[in-house]
């Protein structure tokens, strides 16, 4: 491999605890000996059905590894649900959180929330 003066390639230290990952506050040398993409995924917020349908095609790209594979194109997955979230943009760019009073504000808080959970 080519060597750079100033440039080492490390790792930080994990330890895994099932489907989760702990990083710790350990810089070692050289590469990690795995990927912890998908637990970093997790960690990241993107959403558990996004994080399956990955699982489950690392499986078959390890299943296969070594084979050639001819797929058919597949769609993207929606990376966030894909509710209509207009109505909640919509109420969002409508409030003036500078001219709400405490109760109004309040008030506003809970009409947001109820668009989440109702659509």
């Amino acid at each position: 491999p080519e060597m750079i003066d100033g440039i080492a390639n490390v790792h930080l230290d994990a330890v895994e605890h099932g489907d989760r990952i702990v990083f710790l506050h350990a810089v070692k040398e050289g590469p990690a000996n795995q990927s912890y993409g998908l637990q970093v995924a997790a960690l990241a917020g993107i959403p558990a059905s996004v994080i399956e349908e990955a699982k489950q095609r690392l499986r078959q790209l390890e299943e296969t590894s070594g084979q050639e594979v001819e797929q058919a194109p597949q769609e993207q997955m929606p990376l966030f649900s894909s509710h209509n979230h207009q109505p909640l943009v919509d109420a969002l760019e409508s409030l003036d959180p500078d001219s709400l009073t405490p109760r109004q504000a309040l008030d506003a808080l809970y009409h947001l929330r109820s668009l989440v959970r109702n659509g």
